[in-house]
């Protein structure tokens, strides 16, 4: 596949995060050409693009818009999911450094077309640096009248207020963000309703993801069938792999969706030298396990469900023949014990009481019964939570006991000390 950079094709240039920069290279033209349309045609647009959420659903976004109800009398709102905490995953944060302004061009592109008046980017708050590039960006947009009243002279105006979170990583779903956002305690709401119709302050809302909103000034430049040209039809367009662990080049590799690791970690350097692949996650640590027989699995939202897993975020962390997967799945629980929110019983409890039994195990006082307990409690919690961080912290474990079993049992009986 054609490498075609989308989102990080400014990101090398010189000062990439100022709005000089951004303007030089096709800045705010998408916001140009879509203020001459009607609200309707950006979002069929969007819709024939076929662009999924990069936030880890792989939501339509278009339909996403389109389901936003009009003339019904209550405000709208944009909000974008900037709460990066996915473990493994590292593809916002760089964005918003190199290239704020793309984000906000999308922000008033997607607000255009849902009749949206304020918008709000709820950003994790240890992303500080991420925040001082929004804000400044956010200042040269008010100042060049990308932003507040009459935008551009089309009658259109928008205010775009950042606001930092605390680090809690239940924020990154989407109704727990929303009650954040409001000043309440983090936490996911009972759906339906859904945001669309009752979102912030019981309006309808978007909630979209950096890279998503970050495409969309390209979409409407290129139009829809170039995006659908660059990567699967049903997974158009490119992605920001996130390529963390044993490889010789970690860092954010931009490619088109349906790009395999085999071609990543050709772009990476490989594997470490030494040394061979193990294990890695296709889409962040509360995606299932995939092994070096899905090296060639294409890394999009169909076809690496398909095979097991989920696309997630795109965040690829790589493990090699020196690790522990036994070790790495206990961190990984561990992180969702301690970041459930607690407010429904199979995560709050089930995350904890599957620490423990790993804890048991890798210091060698397991049993084979264990095992049972472990894919037991999976069992219970796995569609059975309030949100998808119960089912997500269930995936690394149902996933190594389905590859590595043995190494488990390798622990149990003390053949690893």
């Amino acid at each position: 596949m054609p490498l075609t950079p989308v989102l990080t094709k400014r990101w090398l240039s010189p000062r990439s995060w100022t709005l000089e920069t951004y303007e030089k290279l096709e800045g705010y033209q998408g916001l140009r050409k879509a203020l001459g349309m009607h609200p309707d045609e950006i979002i069929q647009l969007v819709k024939d693009s076929n662009l999924r959420g990069r936030g880890g659903a792989g939501f339509p976004t278009g339909m996403k818009w389109g389901f936003i109800p009009q003339n019904d009398g209550k405000p709208h709102y944009v909000v974008v999911n900037a709460d990066e905490g996915e473990p493994g995953t590292c593809r916002d944060a760089p964005l918003m450094m190199a290239d704020p302004h793309s984000l906000i061009e999308g922000i008033v592109i997607a607000s255009y077309a849902v009749r949206c008046n304020t918008a709000f980017i709820y950003l994790r708050g240890e992303l500080v640096h991420a925040l001082r590039r929004l804000q400044h960006a956010i200042r040269e947009a008010y100042e060049a009248g990308y932003l507040g009243r009459n935008i551009l002279k089309s009658g259109f105006d928008l205010d775009l207020v950042v606001h930092c979170g605390a680090g809690a990583y239940i924020c990154g779903e989407e109704t727990a963000l929303l009650d954040s956002l409001e000043g309440y305690r983090g936490q996911p709401r009972l759906k339906p309703p859904f945001p669309a119709t009752h979102g912030l302050y019981a309006s309808p809302t978007v909630v979209n993801n950096v890279g998503t909103l970050a495409s969309v000034p390209a979409i409407v430049l290129g139009g829809a069938d170039w995006w659908k040209a660059i990567g699967p039809e049903k997974s158009a367009g490119t992605s920001i792999f996130s390529l963390s662990g044993r490889v010789v080049r970690p860092g954010q590799y931009e490619a088109p969706m349906g790009t395999t690791l085999r071609e990543l970690l050709d772009m990476a350097g490989g594997i470490r030298p030494g040394h061979e692949l193990k294990f890695w996650t296709p889409g962040g640590s509360s995606t299932p396990l995939f092994t070096a027989e899905h090296l060639d699995v294409p890394l999009d939202f169909d076809a690496v469900a398909k095979a097991g897993s989920m696309n997630g975020t795109s965040a690829l962390q790589i493990f090699d023949d020196s690790d522990s997967v036994v070790y790495a799945v206990y961190k990984w629980t561990t992180f969702y014990a301690h970041e459930s929110c607690g407010k429904c019983t199979p995560c709050r409890e089930g995350t904890y009481w599957m620490v423990q039994v790993l804890r048991r195990i890798l210091a060698g006082e397991g049993t084979t019964e264990d095992l049972d307990t472990l894919l037991d409690t999976c069992d219970n919690i796995l569609g059975r939570s309030f949100c998808a961080l119960g089912d997500g912290a269930t995936s690394p474990i149902t996933s190594a006991l389905q590859y590595f079993r043995s190494e488990f049992e390798d622990y149990i009986s003390g053949r690893i000390p």
